[in-house]
C-alpha cells in the first residue's frame, strides 16, 4: 500500500536536492505489457487492474552529494519515463524506463543501473502555464509538453499511488537494488494538457490511449536519497517459490486496465 508520507527516514543521505516545477503525466497500460519491460524479480504494480506509465519532467535544484558538497552545475533539468513495480515481498517503488538529464555528471548513476542519458531539456514558466521540451543528444526520444496548472488537488487514493513512492529500483550485475527516498508530501495541483507531442514512451510500449491524468507540484524539498542497497534476499526466495508454483511465469495474472 502506497502512503502519502515517506515509509522510512533517510538519516544519512547520499544526495540531497529540491525538485521544482514537476509535472506528472500518466497513462494506464495493460499489466502484461509493462511486465514485459521489467527484469526478473519485479512485478508490475497495478491500480484497479491497470499498470501505469508516466512522463515526469522537473528541475533539480541545490543538488549536493552527502547533503554537503554541491555537484557541478547544481541546478539542472531532468525528465524520466517511469512505471511502478513490486518485489515479491510487497515492497513497491519506481522503475525507470529512461532518464534524460541536462547535466552529464549524473551519468555516474549508471553505476547503480540507473538508465541516464544526456539531453537538451528546457522548462519555461508563463504564469500558470509551464512549457517543457526535451530531446536526447544524438537523437531518439523527444517531447514537447505544455501544462496549465489548476486548483489544489483533493488527494485521492490514485493520486497518492501515482506520485508518492519511497524507493526506486535498479538492476545491476543481475540483481535488483533499491534506493530509498524521503521528502515531505507533494503539494499537488491538478493540471490540464495544452500541448503534448512525445515519443518518450514508445520504447517497448504501444501508443498511450486516452487522456492522461495530470498533476503538478511547484516544489518539494529537501529530498533525501539514501544509499543504494541490495533488495532483500527474502524477496528472491519468495520469487523463486512463486515461479515454481506458476511454472516459471512471473507475469501478473490481472487483466488490462484499458
Amino acid at each position: 500500500m502506497t502512503s502519502l508520507s515517506a515509509e522510512q527516514p533517510v538519516t544519512v543521505p547520499m544526495m540531497t536536492a529540491r525538485w521544482l516545477s514537476q509535472a506528472f503525466v500518466h497513462w494506464p497500460y495493460p499489466p502484461v505489457e509493462v511486465q514485459a519491460l521489467l527484469p526478473g524479480g519485479l512485478q508490475a504494480d497495478v491500480f484497479r487492474n491497470a499498470a501505469w506509465v508516466g512522463v515526469t519532467p522537473f528541475l533539480m535544484a541545490s543538488v549536493k552529494v552527502l547533503g554537503v558538497v554541491p555537484v557541478p552545475v547544481s541546478t539542472f533539468t531532468e525528465t524520466n519515463v517511469r512505471t511502478y513495480a513490486r518485489l515479491p515481498d510487497g515492497k513497491d517503488g519506481v522503475w525507470f524506463l529512461s532518464i534524460d538529464v541536462s547535466n552529464p555528471v549524473m551519468l555516474a548513476a549508471r553505476a547503480i543501473g540507473a538508465p541516464y542519458h544526456v539531453g537538451n531539456l528546457k522548462i519555461r514558466t508563463d504564469g500558470p502555464v509551464i512549457h517543457y521540451t526535451g530531446e536526447r543528444r544524438g537523437g531518439g526520444p523527444h517531447y514537447r509538453l505544455t501544462v496549465r496548472t489548476g486548483a489544489p488537488a483533493e488527494v485521492t487514493e490514485l493520486d497518492i499511488w501515482l506520485t508518492s513512492r519511497w524507493r526506486s529500483f535498479t538492476r545491476r550485475a543481475g540483481l535488483i537494488w533499491e534506493t530509498p527516498v524521503e521528502h515531505e508530501p507533494w503539494p499537488l495541483v491538478r493540471g490540464t494538457i495544452i500541448d503534448l507531442q512525445e515519443n518518450a514512451t514508445s520504447a517497448g510500449l504501444s501508443a498511450p490511449v486516452g487522456e492522461p491524468i495530470v498533476h503538478f507540484s511547484s516544489w518539494v524539498g529537501p529530498v533525501r536519497l539514501g544509499a543504494t542497497r541490495l533488495a532483500t534476499r527474502a524477496s528472491f526466495r519468495s520469487e523463486s517459490a512463486a515461479r515454481s508454483r506458476a511454472g516459471g511465469c512471473a507475469r501478473s495474472s490481472r487483466g488490462p486496465g484499458r
